[in-house]
């Protein structure tokens, strides 16, 4: 029993040690991004040396409300589908593929 506990120990700092990068995708609304940023600041507190990197749309909210909150974020061309105009999804489709080669620049450098 005892050494069961001391591998747990063991296995929790090695974990600990091991650098914490994380990607937070998401907004558009309030009802997004100020849970990410809560979510964000929870990691914080638990892992002061975690690197979190925000990804979200040019132009939205989370553009201001995000650096607000201390975190960085990069802006992606992107948009949501529009339900009620389908024809008016082509412009979304159109930045979706635009979006495509920052966000694969993005991941590589922050290695997750």
């Amino acid at each position: 029993m005892i050494a069961v506990n001391e591998d747990e120990r063991i296995e929790k700092r090695i974990i600990m040690e091991k650098e914490l990068r994380i990607i937070i995708s998401g907004g558009g609304t309030g009802g997004h991004i100020f849970p990410a940023v809560s979510i964000a600041n929870a990691i914080i507190e638990l892992r002061p040396d975690a690197k979190i990197l925000f990804v979200g749309a040019e132009g939205r909210m989370e553009m201001q409300r995000v650096p607000d909150a201390g975190y960085k974020i990069i802006g992606l061309p992107i948009a949501g589908f529009d339900r009620k105009h389908l024809w008016k999804n082509v412009s979304v489709l159109i930045k979706l593929m635009r979006s495509q080669s920052p966000s694969l620049k993005t991941c590589p450098n922050v290695r997750v």
